[in-house]
């Protein structure tokens, strides 16, 4: 998929049913377009309006960030420490959710090409057993905000994929080949009622 951020290219779906909103899987390959950001490019984002959303987003700094606003504070925020400037370059970006965990770093776990993130300038987690905007009845987009027309995202996306009810590893969306990490086919997993 090709999402050029002067054409305002997008995709978005709104769930019929709500599924698991404590636990999922959001995997996509990312491949910035030719400009770095000057503002905020939403990957992928849910929400109700108002601000309130999930979001996955190049931050204006070229950082990667993960956070979600319910309207007038944060449930959680997570900022790399790493930037994200390789325009050349396909990143394997997979953040694995689940609240459902006693420790409160092991509800967000983030991967870029197979390798976890864990130095962040920023690090909230969600509180045990929240309940976020994904896998919920509001709409979901690729490529901007939600509940705005605006944070277009300036990039390709290629194989992407929402499991819904199940926290995976890298290991279900890719594999080394001749040292360099490649997707592998997803069509033997299990993708929940809203994946």
């Amino acid at each position: 998929l090709r999402f050029d951020d002067g054409s305002s290219a997008y995709l978005t779906r709104t769930p019929s049913s709500a599924g698991n909103r404590r636990t999922f899987t959001f995997s996509a390959w990312v491949k910035r377009g030719p400009s770095l950001a000057t503002t905020d490019k939403v990957i992928f984002d849910a929400g109700t309006g108002n601000a309130a959303d999930f979001r996955i987003r190049l931050s204006d700094t070229n950082f990667f960030d993960l956070l979600s606003y319910n309207g007038s504070s944060y449930d959680f925020n997570i900022r790399t420490n790493q930037v994200f400037r390789d325009v050349s370059a396909w990143y394997h970006i997979l953040v694995a959710f689940d609240t459902t965990q006693a420790t409160d770093t092991n509800r967000i776990k983030i991967y870029v090409n197979g390798t976890q993130l864990t130095s962040f300038s920023t690090a909230t987690y969600p509180s045990q057993d929240f309940e976020g905007f994904i896998n919920n009845t509001s709409a979901h987009a690729l490529g901007k905000y939600s509940w705005a027309d605006s944070a277009y995202v300036d990039s390709y996306m290629a194989e992407v994929n929402l499991v819904d009810g199940t926290a995976l590893t890298p290991s279900s969306f890719g594999e080394l080949k001749n040292g360099i990490w490649i997707p592998k086919d997803t069509s033997g997993l299990t993708f929940g009622d809203q994946g």
